[in-house]
This record gives C-alpha cells, structure tokens and sequence, in this order.
C-alpha cells in the first residue's frame, strides 16, 4: 500500500505537551495517516496507544504504518466525538494523554475523488467517513437562509446571503456536483476576491466541509469526556486550524480550569464548580517560521494544552 506524503504539525511542541517518554496510555483521537501516534509510540516500550479515526482509507493505512508497535497499538474506527464509548469498549476507565488534532488529513485534501480541495476537481463529497450526506446532498438541498447560516457561521463569509443565493439559482438550471463548479460561482458571487492570498471559495468550502462532517456540533462533548478520562496529571492537546474550533477550545479549558465563581460575600460555595485542569499554554502555540515554509498546512494551526490536577465528581450512568 503506498503511503501518502504526510507531515505530522507541531510535532515536536506536541511530544513536548504530552511527554510520552514517561510511559503510560494515551489516546490519538483523530489518528489521521498516524504520523503524530507513531512518534508518541516511538518515545518508549511503555508508550500505548488507542488510535480513533472515522475514515477507514485512512485507518487502513495508519495500521500498515504502525503494525510495528504490535499490541500497544490498537485501531478504532469512529468518530472522535464519541471517545467516552470507544474507551468504555475497550474497558478503559482513564489514560495518560489525548491528543485530538482537528484538521482534515492530507490524504483527504490530496484526493480529488474524496472533494474537500478547490484546488482539484472532483466529485463534491467532503465526508471524512463513509456515511452521510456529502457537501453536493446539502447544496442541493438546504434552502438558502440555511446555506448562508453556514456560510456566516462556520466560515465567517462576509458576503454569505449572496453566495447562498448564487447556489440556490444555479442549482434550478443543474445540480451543482464538482469541486470545480462549486468553486467558480462562489468566486462570481463575491467578486473574485483575494484577502492576504487566500483563494474566494476558502471559506464556503470550510464552512461546508464542516456542515457536512458536523465538526462543531459535538465538540465540547469530545473535551468534556477526555478531560473527565484524564488521570492525574494526564493532558489533552488539541490542534485547531480555526478561530471557530479554538474558541471552543479555548472556552472549555478555561471554564474547567477557572473554579468557584460564587461572590466573595457568599459564606459556602453553591455554585459547585472545581478546578480540575491547569492551562499548560496560556496562548495557543503556533508553527514556526521555518515549519511553515515546510509544511504550508500547518500555517493556521494553533495547538492548546491543559492538565488535570484535580479529580472531577463521580461519573454516573
């Protein structure tokens, strides 16, 4: 099976955030082509590791790239999402570390028949796994206050009610099934613009990209239950590509690591929030210079880390 050209992003600051080398189980849950598990891998004989990915042409190649690490690798398929299942199948109560990087795997962008790119044409499917509606299902059927909601919301689209307009006019004629095609309208609905060398169907493409694989919608699940699966001193590295990602980010290891919020007057505390993490990076780390100029994907990444310091209350259920 020929591998993919893959280069795993920040992967130094990430071993630096996780420390690997002291042993222990961690979880990739977003294991991609797994060139970030096996580094975590590569630190030591007492590294484990639980890789979780929803793409099974992914999965397939990141078991070939690690099937050297035997049985402290082990495969799921899934979502992210839904981490606290996955570990419950596999009897695992905590882990050591978690890393969840958010961005779509080179192989992904790579493939034009996988349709995530602008940059070649290709059916416009967008789905990081096999199942769902693909990107071409909703611009064929959303209507237009829907499509430009996307547009606005996931892709920050200034001008997203004229882009909307454009594909719901278009699709009256013929349906709209390509990369390609989606990509010229949308630059005839904004005027072709360019903003700091960014192609004009960046963001409708991110935006639907995340509408299709619904990426926002259960995130703040992912981070409750991986830092509720957190032994003590464990951390959780996640790497966004965008403000939209890392804001929740952001929000949700401030909100664990702020603590009681009750007034100083009151005499107990009511409102039972505990301080279960610490911020490791008070500000997101970002690719250097030189990384980017190796590495163009990485430019946007922005990795956080937090660590647990406290327990939480008992899990029920």
């Amino acid at each position: 099976m020929e591998r993919p050209a893959h280069v795993p992003v920040l992967l130094r600051e990430v071993l630096d955030a996780l420390r690997p080398s002291r042993g222990g189980l961690f979880v990739d849950a977003t294991l991609g082509l797994g060139g970030h598990a096996e580094a975590i891998l590569s630190a030591g004989e007492g590294v484990r590791l639980v890789g979780i990915d929803r793409d099974p042409e992914a999965l397939a190649f990141a078991r070939e790239r690690l099937a050297r690490f035997g049985d402290r690798f082990v495969a799921v398929e899934g979502r992210h999402e839904e981490l606290a299942v996955h570990l419950d199948g596999l009897g695992i109560s905590t882990v050591d570390g978690v890393l969840a990087d958010l961005g779509v795997s080179s192989m992904q962008l790579d493939r034009a028949e996988r349709g995530f790119s602008f940059m070649k044409d290709g059916p416009l499917d967008m789905r990081m796994g096999p199942s769902g509606p693909t990107a071409a299902d909703l611009v064929a059927e959303l209507p237009a206050e829907e499509l430009a909601r996307i547009f606005r919301d996931f892709g920050e689209e200034p001008r997203a009610r004229a882009v909307a307009r454009a594909l719901v006019e278009a699709r009256e004629a013929a349906p709209i099934r390509t990369t390609g095609e989606l990509r010229r309208l949308v630059a005839k609905a904004v005027g072709g613009r360019r903003e700091e060398g960014r192609d004009p169907a960046t963001r409708v493409f991110q935006a639907l990209r995340i509408a299709t694989n619904r990426e926002l919608v259960e995130l703040e699940r992912f981070l409750d239950d991986a830092i509720e699966r957190l032994s003590l001193g464990a951390r959780l590295a996640v790497l966004s590509y965008h403000s939209l990602e890392d804001r929740i980010v952001k929000d949700a290891f401030r909100d664990r690591a702020a603590g009681c919020s009750c007034p100083p007057s009151f005499p107990v505390c009511v409102c039972s929030r505990r301080r279960v993490l610490a911020l490791v990076t008070r500000k997101p780390v970002r690719p250097s210079p030189e990384e980017v100029v190796e590495n163009r994907r990485a430019r946007s990444a922005r990795l956080r880390v937090a660590e647990r310091i406290a327990p939480g209350p008992p899990r029920t259920g």
